[in-house]
């Protein structure tokens, strides 16, 4: 079956970098597109960042642009979110998924398979 695990969240103040790993089992991240999605308590799941296959672009939500990094290591079968410059509207659960397609995606229902979650809390 498939399994998304995501691992390196925590605690953190401002400022601070971080960065989470997404490992995958049954599934080749090389394969398909994957992302990152997060959601803050209260509020609706919304999408951070994905990474296509092929010419391999990646795209990314307004607010973490510039700050935010999705990578893959198709060898280690892992996605790769760096995270500098973090402040406290980062504070969420943030969520790998994926989805058999190859393009370029940002709504939930487009991805079928999701990771359990990791929690980031960013402190002022």
């Amino acid at each position: 079956q498939v399994q998304l695990v995501e691992s390196g969240g925590g605690l953190v103040q401002a400022g601070a970098s971080l960065r989470l790993s997404c490992t995958a089992a049954g599934l080749g991240v090389g394969g398909n597109t994957m992302a990152w999605f997060r959601q803050a308590p209260g509020k609706e799941r919304e999408f951070v960042a994905d990474i296509t296959i092929g010419a391999v672009n990646t795209y990314y939500a307004g607010a973490v642009k510039g700050r935010f990094t999705i990578s893959r290591d198709n060898a280690k079968n892992t996605v790769y979110l760096q995270m500098n410059s973090l402040n406290p509207d980062d504070t969420a659960d943030y969520y790998c998924a994926a989805t058999g397609k190859f393009g370029h995606y940002t709504r939930q229902h487009e991805y079928a398979y999701w990771g359990q979650g990791t929690q980031i809390t960013v402190s002022s």
